[in-house]
């Protein structure tokens, strides 16, 4: 059981952290802007199944909402 949840929770890690890189490596305001929602609900969704910690979801949010308001 242990082996199962650990694989099933890599993949939810690894999939947030690829969405949270591609959002990062936008250059185009509108389109960050519209992929924003879709990670954030992810982020929270895996802070609220104990997956990522909720503190981490928040400062990955934050930090990311600070990235698109940089855009030009």
């Amino acid at each position: 059981q242990t082996k199962v949840r650990t694989l099933h929770n890599k993949y939810y890690v690894k999939t947030m952290r690829n969405a949270v890189r591609k959002l990062r490596a936008l250059t185009n305001k509108d389109e960050a802007v519209k992929l924003y929602p879709t990670v954030q609900k992810m982020l929270d969704k895996l802070a609220k199944t104990n997956i990522i910690h909720k503190n981490k979801a928040a400062n990955l949010k934050s930090s990311l909402a600070l990235h698109i308001n940089k855009l030009g």
